[in-house]
């Protein structure tokens, strides 16, 4: 058997022109199309289409795509393109069933690309991993969690194991998750946030004490001007291109820093208005589009500080009033005077080479925002992966506490998460250096002593599972191996450990890296029906990027009768390993509500948690910094006043010469790992992965054609490991010159573990330094 997407089909470009042939629209008609051909896909299009309706509705299931916000007047569509393919991916009729294991062995499997493993089906049955003949075989689930158990047992300190923990995974099952964890003794807690947006929770925390937004969805129907920062909301969470659209229909400014030309930020139709989608017509987004050179954001805001300082100098001088908000500045915030010597002694020199922008494009920013009563930041991974991303995230702090737009309507700090729940599983206890008072609840509650000691991050956990440290890797969904970087020492991670379990709806390459001993364990999906041992249909919860805690519960017949909620999948866990002595883990698994009167006791903010759950839309956890109440060191909002960065990507690119910087990312039709198609419509890529883009003048230096193939090597590390991505398609794109992009997990085998941000130990996915070589020029020099 053949996996379905080995030929290659080519990429469906108009070549008669420079750049790709792209869809004059984000949504509209594509957006339409595409639904209809995942839907089908899915071969259960009407049982879907159906439960749809039933997607972020107060009865029904969140989606398990982004964490992007439900409006609190509710629709009866609050889904996008994105939710689509996230639901038919999920409720597919097919299977992976033990008859496919049985037919092809790990190793083959190797060999089959993301897609082609998904495209498979869902899990059935929980398996386990048979080195003799190399496949996996069906087991029992007693079988598996005795197992799994001893093997926990039998390690010599529980910070031998690692719990990494999935954005997808409910509010419910991360609690007993981390109370397993650290039952058994660890706060090993590598998770998916390690990976994209824990500079900012370092960050904001620094700035006003709460590693968390400020706004909710309301604030964007009030804003006069948002900043859009470092994220594609076309692709990554499309319902945003609504709010960004009434935005700019009611005349808001919309200000988009990005180095890639995205389509999505550029003009929207909306799939549910049937005016415009019968005249084919669509409405812009960014009233202005600046493409910075990756990792240039810092230095872009630094200069729209330089502006609004020089601005409010004239002012005064000129007897007008000041244009900064003295009275917030004065009551809330500390170290102005030190970031304003700052900002003036940093040259414009230095802001026009790091930002690759024009003294005249930061300029006009700056009037948007000086010109804007409420004014919202918003960024994503663009910013975050980066070396100094929390410096980056301090200065657009910086640059919304001068004219006071936090704690009020319409203004704000908008971090846009990316996995459904990844900031309610921190909320709850994921957290590898968890705050004293939560240990201190737990043991009140548990009576057991829990670990003090810093566990593992992710790139923590990668090294001890590398040098021996760490024996046993669990995985709460996800897909680890494909998630993080350096795909191959990744590898070599997992391979060495005594124990690997993986619990998932779908197979994965993570699951063909098998330890010693290895499970997979098959899992309910958010979109299905959990009922418990009395019949009762079970619930659970996430939190979205406005802090909204949701209910949530599945519609659709489960894809097996061997399935098992997450949360009945770490009981068992739990008990076999840590005993249920103490904890009555069966009990907990079998009534999501005794969970919820947990986490009310043990957890700030969820007083009345089954109650309010309940009610349509949730309720709001509160934001201290959200009513200009700062729970920093000093009590108030901080201002930083550090440097530019030594060096950026791009200058050290420039320094060591022939250099460019690659940042990865998604295509169109993917998220985070999951690949639900070949296509990338927005960027006018069709049946093709294997894909990077440039700017057209660089291909000329290169004397590369359109379509050409090349292998990327990567340079500038220290570690005398060569990397290499081979057989990739050039395509020319609208992105600042020096510049390369390309698509995860294809391009993690580039990205070093040596390279991550300062204070946040981010992999600097969005700034690879790489040489283009010719394909198989290394073999034929060999």
């Amino acid at each position: 058997m053949q996996p379905p997407d080995t030929a290659k089909t080519g990429l469906s470009m108009d070549r008669s022109q420079s750049l790709p042939k792209r869809s004059s629209a984000a949504g509209g008609w594509g957006a339409l199309k595409s639904c209809g051909k995942h839907l089908l896909g899915s071969r259960a299009p009407f049982s879907n289409a159906r439960a749809l309706l039933s997607a972020n509705q107060p009865d029904g299931f969140d989606c398990p795509g982004c964490a992007w916000g439900d409006p609190a007047h509710g629709s009866s569509f609050e889904f996008c393109e994105n939710g689509v393919k996230a639901v038919s991916w999920e409720a597919t009729d097919k299977r992976a069933a033990p008859r496919f294991f049985a037919k092809h062995t790990v190793t083959e499997l190797r060999g089959w690309t993301d897609y082609a493993l998904e495209s498979e089906g869902r899990l059935t049955h929980p398996m386990r991993y048979d080195a003799g003949t190399d496949t996996y075989r069906p087991v029992t689930w007693d079988e598996a969690f005795a197992e799994i158990g001893t093997v926990l047992r039998g390690l010599d300190h529980a910070d031998r194991a690692e719990f990494y923990t999935s954005g997808r995974a409910s509010n419910e099952a991360a609690y007993l998750y981390q109370l397993f964890a650290r039952a058994y003794g660890t706060n090993n807690f590598p998770d998916c946030s390690n990976m994209c947006h824990e500079a900012s929770g370092i960050a904001l925390i620094q700035a006003i004490g709460i590693g968390k937004g400020t706004v909710l969805l309301e604030d964007f129907e009030k804003a006069d001007a948002v900043f859009v920062v470092g994220q594609n909301p076309g692709t990554n969470h499309p319902r945003m291109l609504g709010d960004l659209r009434r935005a700019a229909e009611r005349g808001a400014r919309i200000v988009v820093l990005n180095p890639v030309r995205e389509r999505g930020l550029e003009r929207f139709a909306d799939p549910q208005n049937s005016v415009e989608m019968l005249r084919g017509a669509s409405h812009p987004i960014a009233s202005h589009y600046l493409q910075p050179k990756p990792g240039g954001d810092m230095a872009a805001f630094r200069g729209i500080a330089k502006v609004v300082f020089a601005r409010d100098a004239a002012a005064l001088a000129e007897g007008r009033p000041s244009l900064l908000d003295h009275a917030f500045l004065t009551t809330h915030t500390l170290a102005l005077e030190d970031y304003r010597a700052a900002v003036e002694a940093t040259e414009w020199s230095a802001i026009l080479d790091q930002s690759g922008l024009t003294r005249e494009e930061i300029e006009a920013a700056a009037e948007v925002y000086l010109g804007a009563d409420k004014v919202i930041a918003t960024w994503a991974m663009g910013v975050t992966q980066h070396r100094h991303s929390v410096a980056t995230i301090r200065e657009i702090a910086n640059v919304l506490f001068l004219r006071g737009h936090i704690g009020r309507p319409g203004a704000g700090l908008c971090p846009v998460r990316g996995h459904s729940n990844v900031q309610g599983d921190r909320t709850v206890g994921i957290n590898e250096k968890p705050p004293l008072a939560l240990l201190e609840a737990l043991e009140r509650e548990f009576g057991f002593s829990a670990p003090r000691k810093h566990g593992h991050n992710v790139l923590g956990a990668i090294g001890a599972m590398l040098d021996g440290a760490s024996k046993a890797f669990i995985g709460l969904g996800g897909n680890f191996l494909r998630a993080t970087p350096d795909t191959p020492l990744v590898a070599k991670a997992l391979a060495g450990c005594e124990l690997t379990v993986h619990i998932a709806t779908k197979l994965n390459h993570s699951h063909l890296v098998p330890g010693r001993v290895s499970y997979v364990l098959p899992c309910l999906g958010r979109t299905e029906v959990d009922r418990n041992s009395r019949g009762k249909v079970q619930i659970v919860t996430v939190e979205d990027s406005m802090s909204m805690v949701h209910g949530s519960g599945g519609i659709n017949k489960p894809a097996s009768a061997h399935l098992r909620s997450e949360v009945a999948i770490i009981a068992g866990m739990a008990a076999a390993t840590v005993g249920s002595e103490r904890i009555d883990w069966a009990g907990l698994a079998d009534d999501h509500d005794r969970i919820r009167d947990l986490i009310e006791r043990t957890i700030p903010g969820f007083s009345g948690f089954n109650n309010r759950v309940r009610r349509p839309r949730g309720f709001m956890l509160r934001n201290l910094a959200s009513e200009r109440v700062f729970a920093t060191a000093t009590g108030r909002a901080n201002f930083s006043s550090g440097p530019l960065p030594v060096a950026t990507a791009h200058q050290r690119a420039t320094a060591l010469g022939e250099t460019f910087v690659l940042q990865t990312f998604r295509s169109h039709d993917q998220y985070n790992t999951t690949i639900y198609g070949l296509d990338d419509r927005y960027r006018g890529v069709y049946g093709e992965r294997r894909v990077v883009f440039a700017h057209p003048d660089d291909l000329a230096v290169l004397k590369a054609q359109f379509g050409e193939w090349v292998d990327l090597v990567g340079v500038g590390t220290e570690d005398g490991i060569e990397r290499v991505a081979e057989d990739f398609r050039l395509v020319p794109f609208d992105m600042p010159r020096g510049s390369l992009a390309g698509y995860y997990p294809e391009l993690n085998v580039l990205v070093p573990l040596s390279a991550f941000g300062e204070f946040s130990e981010t992999p600097t996915s969005k700034s690879v330094l790489v040489q283009v070589r010719a394909r198989g020029a290394a073999a034929k020099a060999a």
